[in-house]
């Protein structure tokens, strides 16, 4: 009778185990889990992310990110050559690893997939025209590298640009 009980016990347990786990469910682990198989510096992980980005609510679990400034302040298609899918895969690296609170430690292969991504933009192209892509790619990975953990908040922009306009004025008397 207790092995009975017990044989039912770990049915119930297991079955409770293979059942969908509920919205909310979804563990730090796990998110962290998929963010590394979304971001790195691979051909699959970009074709992993692309499939993920074309099917948002496959994910909705998960709660991501997928907001986009495509570029920031950069060109997305500089002298032609289409940056907005890495700039997209770029901008969810950094969104969803600030949001766990995991950006730090996640920021340098977050930018060497951008990189990566761009690389494979330009390998689309030949000769002048490749050359040119690889160092337009060259320079806004540095630029990422450099500068993309800056938080800059819009009282900062402000306080800048009127400190500018203050000493154009006093230039100007």
């Amino acid at each position: 009778m207790v092995k009975r009980a017990l044989t039912a016990a770990a049915l119930s347990f297991a079955a409770l185990l293979a059942s969908p786990l509920p919205a909310h469910a979804v563990t730090l682990e796990q998110k962290l889990a998929a963010l590394s198989t979304f971001t790195q510096a691979t051909a699959s992980s970009a074709a992993s992310w692309r499939s993920a980005w074309q099917n948002q609510s496959g994910w909705a679990d998960y709660a991501f990110d997928w907001s986009t400034d495509l570029c920031s302040s950069s060109p997305d298609q500089p002298l032609g050559f289409d940056f907005r899918m890495p700039c997209r895969r770029h901008d969810f690296g950094y969104r969803n690893y600030k949001a766990v609170n995991q950006f730090s430690g996640n920021k340098s292969h977050v930018d060497d997939a951008f990189y990566f991504d761009m690389k494979q933009v330009c390998a689309g192209y030949s000769g002048v025209s490749k050359s040119t892509c690889d160092g337009l790619a060259w320079t806004y990975y540095q630029a990422v590298k450099q500068f993309g953990a800056l938080n800059v908040t819009q009282a900062q922009i402000e306080r800048v640009q009127k400190d500018a306009q203050r000493a154009a004025k006093n230039a100007e008397e």
